[in-house]
């Protein structure tokens, strides 16, 4: 494609050479940089792209992109720069944006692109949205924090958002694929650093704002900033669909251009829920006046299968058949996954990591079975925001019969310091019923040995994730594995 169809938009400024190149790939990494390929040095927090920019003409780059004019000027100083053309950007994060768009052809204005931001829920939501509209009969895709799909074809997700390059040459996939549809998770750290720029959504999807990210973000108004940038840039001819209940819903639309679309299980809205009766098994749900029965469970899936029939009836799908889907509709892996055992003790498996998320759960599971043991066995994840690890040991200590304190992924940190951050929020009658184990491993063997007949034990943390990222890296760590083997010991 020729390069100044691909700047196009970008914030770019051709200071040297042809703009008339053409460009044969487009790479932020130098590694992957070959002949015929345009180069952009974005500024990253552990790497400065600009460093490696002698690199990638020596590679056979055509062009660079740069933003910083005195690094550029170092790195090109002794360089030949026949045939390579120069270009600066306001924001090299932005013009990787919109060159990632514009070469493969703006995809996302080939399908319906539905975006969901928040704290909690957004995997969920676009999980089950995808397997709905899949089961309603359209080709769709899916970018998640689990996996990525096209159609009926997965791989494993790597971040919550992913880079801009990869994002646009999925949504080519899809669109190569005949997908209709894609359904996509945007964090506000993919909307700070530009990853969604030049993508065109149909309908933003907002769930709830509390406490996370904040090692990122250092304080909550920026962290609700990011989040609401995200619908500020919706078009007009979009839907931004709201939950009002979460205090920061309407700040949300303020500024946006979008058709509002509200949601609530509290009060009045477009579209309300109701939870009639749930148990381990599932929840009978009043939406818009129709009962259904959901195999999830929670007040926190009420609004996760809320947002999803919001949106599902938004984008022009019928009442009934919309509730049909949803009825038929299994968790996402590892959100509030049962495994019963002997004993008759219930294992929940959850991806928990947030103070709210760890509140909801448990809040959950002790209205449905208030009479049972409830232990909560949690860590709190390394090199990550260190202010709520004594929050959750209070909701921890408030809501569970019994606390195992234990590893996540404690990437840098020792685990023991990580533990002690917890138990800095606990009193004493907190100390008292916990137990603080390093090995996760141990951690639940011993509280699946130690629990009384009937028990509800939470594993809150780790969810989908099938591995511990530690010092020494990634490791296979498969809670499910673990709790079915100690079931066998404890028969």
């Amino acid at each position: 494609m020729r390069l100044d169809r691909i700047i196009r938009n970008s914030g770019c400024t051709i200071t040297v050479g042809d703009a008339f190149v053409e460009i044969d790939a487009v790479c932020n990494d130098s590694r992957k940089v070959t002949r015929g390929s345009a180069f952009v040095a974005v500024k990253g927090y552990a790497t400065d792209g600009h460093d490696y920019i002698s690199i990638a003409i020596g590679k056979g780059a055509k062009a660079i992109i740069y933003e910083d004019q005195a690094a550029l000027d170092r790195h090109v100083e002794s360089l030949d720069l026949d045939g390579v053309t120069l270009i600066k950007a306001e924001s090299s994060r932005f013009a990787l944006a919109m060159m990632a768009a514009n070469f493969y052809d703006n995809p996302s204005e080939k399908l319906t692109l539905v975006g969901i931001t928040g704290t909690n829920g957004k995997t969920t939501t676009v999980t089950l949205l995808y397997r709905m509209f899949m089961a309603l009969g359209y080709n769709c895709g899916l970018l998640s924090t689990i996996a990525n799909y096209v159609g009926t074809k997965g791989e494993e997700a790597v971040n919550t958002t992913s880079d801009p390059l990869t994002i646009n040459s999925m949504l080519d996939q899809m669109v190569k694929a005949g997908c209709e549809y894609c359904f996509m998770e945007v964090s506000s750290i993919g909307v700070e650093q530009d990853r969604v720029a030049g993508l065109k959504f149909k309908a933003g999807i907002f769930s709830n704002l509390t406490h996370d990210h904040l090692d990122y973000h250092k304080t909550f108004a920026e962290y609700l900033r990011c989040k609401k940038l995200f619908f500020d840039t919706l078009d007009a001819d979009a839907y931004a669909i709201t939950n009002i209940d979460d205090r920061n819903g309407m700040v949300m639309l303020q500024n946006t251009k979008a058709k509002q679309i509200t949601y609530s299980c509290r009060s009045m809205a477009d579209h309300t829920c109701r939870v009639m009766e749930q148990s381990f098994e599932g929840m009978l749900l009043k939406i818009d006046g129709v009962e259904i029965w959901s195999r999830l469970i929670g007040l926190h899936n009420a609004y996760n299968l809320l947002a999803l029939y919001t949106t599902a009836i938004t984008l022009g799908a019928k009442e009934e058949e919309a509730l049909t889907a949803i009825s038929t509709l299994a968790p996402a892996p590892g959100r509030l996954e049962n495994i019963r055992g002997p004993r008759d003790i219930s294992v929940i498996i959850d991806y928990a990591h947030t103070p709210d998320a760890l509140e909801n759960v448990l809040k959950t599971l002790r209205e449905i079975a208030p009479e049972r043991q409830l232990i909560c066995l949690f860590g709190c994840g390394g090199d990550r925001d260190k202010s709520k690890r004594p929050e959750m040991a209070k909701i921890a200590e408030k809501l569970a019969d019994r606390i195992f304190v234990t590893s996540d992924n404690s990437r840098s940190e020792r685990t023991a310091d990580i533990m002690a951050d917890i138990k800095s929020g606990m009193d004493t009658a907190g100390r008292a019923k916990s137990l603080f184990i390093e090995d996760r491993e141990q951690a639940i063997r011993a509280a699946i040995m130690m629990a009384t007949e009937g028990a509800t034990i939470l594993l809150a943390g780790k969810g989908h994730e099938t591995y511990q990222i530690t010092e020494n890296g990634k490791i296979h760590f498969d809670e499910r594995e673990i709790v079915l083997d100690a079931f066998k010991q404890n028969q």
